[in-house]
C-alpha cells in the first residue's frame, strides 16, 4: 500500500514554503520552493497529484503559521491529506550539525514515509476561534496583573501604602487610590495613566467573560461545560477554556495519556538498575496545565457542596458522583502530602495530576 503513496514534507515560513516530494518507485526527493500564498499552494498540490500516483500525504511542523495551510492543501485535492506534526517529537540525530530549510523539508518527508512522526490533533475553525478568545482573555488578565503591579510599586517608591484593609483592589482600596494626589505633575501623569490602563483592562476582561459565558450556553459547549462545572474549582470560564484547549477529552485513550499530554507526569532518567525521577515534564498544553493547577488549590479545603449545589442542578448523576469522589480523594491526598511536609506547590501539582484523571473519567462517562 505504501508503495503507491506520495509523501511530501514542507518547511513552512511566513513568505515561502520549501517542498520535498518522495514519489513512489523513485530514489531521492524532488525539491523546490513556492510562495506561501493560496494560488501558489493550489498549483503546487495539483503538480504533486499530477506527477504522483494514488494517495498524496503532506506534512509540516506545528508553528506560528497555524492550521490554515493544512486546510488549504486538503481543500485543493480529493486524494490529498495533510498532517501537522509535533516539532518536539520529531526524531533528531545527535551528530547533525547542519540545518537548512531544504534539509528540514526532506527530513519530514522521509520520517513521514517511515511512520515516525506524531500528529497534532487540529481544531476546527470554530474551536480555534473560541480558543483564540480564551487566550485573548488570558493575555488581558496577565496585562491587568502587570499594570496593577506597576502602580503598586510606584506608590511604594513614593512611600504610599494602603492600610485600610488586608487586600488590594477592594472598594476601600479603590477609594483610597482616587483620593491620592501628587506634588509633581510627572508623578500625577504616571499615576493617572496607570489607573486608566487598569480600568480599561478590567472592562476588557469583563467583556471577555461575558462572551465566554454566552458561548457556554451554545452547542456543542453547553453540555460539557455543565459537566465540568460540577467539579470544585471549575466554573464557566475555566470550563470553556478547558474545552477550547482540549477539544475532546475522548481523544485520549486513558487518564494517564491526558496527564502525560499536559506535562503533569514526573520526568525520568533510568538506565540499568538506576532510576531517577525529577520534576514534571511540562510538555504539551501549558494553558490547560495552569488552569488545572489553579483549580487544584481549592482541594486544600474540606469537601463541601455548598457552592456547587446550584451548578449541579440538572446534571448527570454519574458526573456528580465522580466529582464528589474527586473532592474526597484529592482533599485526602493534599492532607497526606502536607503531613509529610512536602512543599505546597508540589502538593498542588500532584493534586492537579489526579484532577486531570477525574475530569477524563467524567467526560468519558457522561459522553
Amino acid at each position: 500500500m505504501s508503495e503507491s503513496i506520495t509523501y511530501v514534507g514542507m518547511d513552512v515560513h511566513k513568505q515561502s514554503v520549501n517542498v520535498a516530494v518522495l514519489f513512489p518507485g523513485k530514489e531521492g526527493a524532488v525539491e523546490w520552493q513556492v510562495a506561501n500564498e493560496p494560488g501558489a499552494l493550489r498549483r503546487m498540490v495539483r503538480k504533486v497529484v499530477r506527477e504522483g500516483a494514488g494517495e498524496v500525504r503532506f506534512c509540516y511542523e506545528a508553528g506560528v503559521c497555524g492550521y490554515s495551510l493544512q486546510r488549504q492543501i486538503e481543500a485543493a485535492g480529493k486524494a490529498v491529506s495533510c498532517v501537522v506534526v509535533a516539532p518536539s517529537l520529531i526524531p533528531r540525530k545527535p551528530g547533525e550539525r547542519i540545518k537548512t530549510d531544504r534539509r528540514d523539508a526532506r527530513k519530514l518527508a522521509e520520517l513521514l514515509r517511515a511512520g515516525l512522526l506524531t500528529e497534532v490533533c487540529p481544531p476546527t475553525p470554530e474551536d480555534e476561534a473560541v480558543r483564540d478568545l480564551v487566550r485573548a482573555r488570558e493575555d488581558a488578565k496577565q496585562d491587568l496583573t502587570r499594570c496593577r503591579h506597576r502602580l503598586g510599586k510606584l506608590l511604594l517608591r513614593r512611600g504610599l501604602v494602603f492600610t485600610g484593609g488586608k487586600r488590594a483592589w477592594t472598594e476601600a482600596h479603590r477609594r483610597w487610590l482616587r483620593s491620592l494626589s501628587f506634588e509633581h505633575a510627572a508623578d500625577q501623569a504616571v499615576f493617572d495613566d496607570s489607573l486608566l490602563a487598569i480600568e480599561q483592562l478590567e472592562e476588557r476582561l469583563g467583556m471577555f467573560d461575558s462572551r465566554l459565558a454566552g458561548i457556554a450556553q451554545l452547542e456543542p459547549y453547553s453540555k460539557p461545560v455543565g459537566w465540568l462545572r460540577c467539579f470544585r474549582g471549575i466554573d464557566t470560564v475555566t470550563a470553556v477554556s478547558l474545552i477550547a484547549e482540549l477539544y475532546d477529552f475522548r481523544r485520549f485513550d486513558s487518564p494517564r495519556a491526558l496527564m502525560a499530554y499536559l506535562g503533569l507526569v514526573p520526568s525520568e532518567f533510568s538506565s540499568a538498575n538506576s532510576t531517577h525521577r525529577g520534576g514534571i515534564t511540562k510538555t504539551g498544553n501549558s494553558h490547560v496545565r495552569r488552569l488545572l493547577v489553579e483549580a487544584s488549590w481549592h482541594y486544600r479545603h474540606r469537601p463541601s457542596i455548598r457552592s456547587l449545589r446550584k451548578r449541579r442542578e440538572g446534571q448527570p448523576a454519574a458526573v456528580i458522583a465522580i466529582a464528589d469522589r474527586a473532592q474526597q480523594r484529592l482533599n485526602q491526598r493534599y492532607r497526606r502530602l502536607s503531613e509529610r511536609r512536602m512543599a505546597t506547590p508540589k502538593i498542588v501539582v500532584a493534586v492537579a495530576r489526579e484532577l486531570a484523571g477525574f475530569l477524563w473519567a467524567a467526560m468519558n462517562h457522561a459522553a
